[in-house]
């Protein structure tokens, strides 16, 4: 199994976050050309209270957010736009790409106020987590490009439509 899911907040049970994250976590290493069973990502379902102690002790923002991750090593691209260095297969093992949390508050009202099944919200959220601890990232432009479109094909061929286009 890719995702070790841990919830502390007893909504995530009824959406279904360890199936929902293990499906779009799958999904977004499988584009990438990696094979899900040879890595592992550690998952917190928890509510705004607690994403926003981590967001304050780790990014000094004390408030909340809907999603953290935590990358167990740098990968980033070291050129706008490249593809960052994607993690090889390790002979000890799964290798584990790193944390993630995410916050039951925050998710389900984002996804009240744009209309989306929260279904649809939380697994935009994981596949752009995942991006992140395989070192994808939205600072630069040519990076953030590159990294919307991928959230965006993920999405598309998991059956969810572009929460991009919104924007446009």
């Amino acid at each position: 199994m890719l995702v070790d899911c841990l919830t502390e907040d007893h909504h995530w049970d009824s959406l279904g976050l360890g199936p929902l994250a293990e499906s779009a976590a799958s999904a977004t290493l499988r584009r990438l050309g990696l094979d899900p069973a040879l890595y592992e990502i550690s998952l917190l379902g928890c509510n705004d209270a607690r994403i926003a102690e981590l967001n304050a002790d780790f990014r000094g923002k004390p408030r909340p957010t809907n999603v953290l991750s935590w990358p167990s090593a740098e990968r980033a691209a070291r050129t706008e736009g490249d593809l960052p260095r994607l993690p090889g297969p390790s002979a000890q093992g799964p290798q584990e790409l790193g944390d993630i949390a995410i916050a039951w508050d925050t998710c389900t009202a984002e996804a009240a106020s744009a209309g989306l099944p929260p279904a649809d919200h939380v697994t935009h959220l994981v596949v752009h987590a995942t991006l992140h601890l395989l070192g994808f990232d939205h600072e630069r432009p040519g990076d953030a490009a590159l990294m919307e479109g991928l959230e965006t094909e993920i999405l598309g061929n998991l059956g969810i439509a572009d929460p991009y286009s919104a924007r446009e």
